[in-house]
Formats: structure tokens, sequence, C-alpha cells
């Protein structure tokens, strides 16, 4: 399978008192969060693309811009969707959007990059051994 744009994702969750604000630490509300949002379409994005990567290779999430633009309730069933819009390299651009059973409820860009798993968790790691 080729890496191209126009590749599309797309997954649901209901909302339950875990996903809400008051849950996540970003508010006291019980209502659908903004980081339980951002991480929906994050995993979106990944997931779109994931069965594309060469073996030992994935993808890094690098930068979100993204609106959240209505509140959800508990039990509100969520729709995340995205789209490969750009590839630049290892860089890839993805339109994202998150909506309930009313209407859009979030929007934005995602960008991710593609990296070799070892290499990166051996970077990692290696910033806790001393």
């Amino acid at each position: 399978m080729e890496l191209k744009t126009g590749i599309k994702g797309k997954t649901e969750l209901t909302v339950t008192l875990n996903e809400t604000a008051a849950s996540a630490g970003s508010g006291g509300l019980e209502v659908f969060s903004t980081p339980h949002m951002l991480a929906l379409m994050e995993n979106t994005a990944w997931s779109s693309v994931e069965p594309y990567m060469e073996e030992g290779k994935t993808t890094v999430g690098t930068h979100i811009d993204m609106a959240h633009l209505s509140a959800s309730p508990v039990g509100a069933h969520i729709t995340a969707e995205s789209e490969l819009v750009e590839i630049d390299r290892r860089r890839l651009v993805f339109r994202v959007n998150a909506s309930d059973d009313a209407g859009l409820i979030g929007e934005g860009t995602h960008e991710r990059f593609i990296i070799d798993k070892e290499k990166f968790m051996s970077n990692t790691e290696s910033k806790v051994k001393g």
C-alpha cells in the first residue's frame, strides 16, 4: 500500500465520566473535554496511516491546531474524522474534525512525523540514563 494524500480515518466513542473536563482536570464540568477530543483526533489520524508504515516505522504527533467549538454532554456519541492533506518527506499533515449528534464540535489541523521506532525509543530513553 502506498502512502498518499486523501487517506481518511474515522473513530467513534460515547462520552463517559472518564472523558469529561472534570475527570481530565481541564475544567470543572462534566462535558467532553478538550484534551480527550484532541486525543481522539490524534488517534484517528495515527490509525489511518499506520497500515501504510514500513516495518519498524510509525508516526508521532508533533503539532495540533484545534478549535473546540461546542460542548458535548456525557452520553453523547462523538465521531472524529481525519484526512491526510499533505506529505512532505516524513512530515504528514491532516485535516481533523469531531462531531456529536448535533453537529460539528471541533476542527483543526494535525501534524505527524514518520519515525524509526527503535531509534526514537533509544534516543528518548537516553534522557533518563545517567
